[in-house]
């Protein structure tokens, strides 16, 4: 497939918006999935865009990594939205960018380094709910793997489309329940953020 005919299916998914908008950044994967009328998409949403000077695009000044998202053609929210925050305080931004592509009936993951590792929530905010998850030296792919007992060698075999539609139909079919907390009260909760730089070689 050319990127013409996938800059055509993206325009017709919930995607389109935020597309337009230059947030679908860094991405692994931006393609049409094996599933008829699925758009996928592994990169980086930009949260914060910098102000542009002259010609020069600036990298965002915030962005949620690792992101997993898929959309169905002709349908205006994600069903399936996950990703890395560096601290709890982006769900916010994260839910005014997704803005009208969420839903009351969408299944959204945010990982979140600032959390206590032994907890798990539930957070309305903007009319949807988000499963606010612990993650420490792991990776979003491997945490869903995990909370959604999906075994790593039977998906090894598959591309990156075929991945992300086993891990988006079982993301979209998980139900179980956490504490339910208000966006205040996990900001009262979470702990410091952590430097993404430290113990890393200069």
């Amino acid at each position: 497939m050319n990127s013409a005919t996938a800059i055509r299916e993206i325009d017709d998914t919930a995607f389109a918006r935020l597309e337009a908008e230059g947030r679908l950044i860094n991405p692994v994967f931006k393609a049409p999935t094996h599933k008829f009328g699925r758009f996928g998409f592994r990169g980086e949403l930009a949260l914060r865009l910098a102000a542009k000077l002259a010609d020069e695009a600036r990298p965002p000044e915030l962005t949620c990594d690792q992101v997993m998202a898929v959309a169905q053609s002709g349908e205006k929210h994600l069903p399936f939205f996950a990703g890395y925050l560096l601290s709890f305080e982006h769900l916010k931004d994260v839910a005014e960018v997704l803005g009208d592509t969420l839903s009351a009936g969408g299944k959204y993951f945010l990982f979140c380094n600032n959390i206590d590792l032994s907890k798990k929530y539930q957070v309305p905010y903007k009319g949807a709910m988000f499963y606010v998850l612990p993650i420490d030296e792991s990776t979003v792919y491997n945490e869903l793997l995990e909370l959604l007992y999906l075994e790593k060698n039977e998906l090894k075999k598959k591309d990156t489309a075929g991945k992300l539609d086993v891990v988006g139909e079982a993301a979209m079919k998980f139900d179980v329940t956490f504490d339910t907390i208000t966006y205040a009260e996990g900001l009262e909760l979470m702990g410091p953020v952590r430097n993404p730089n430290e113990n890393r070689p200069v």
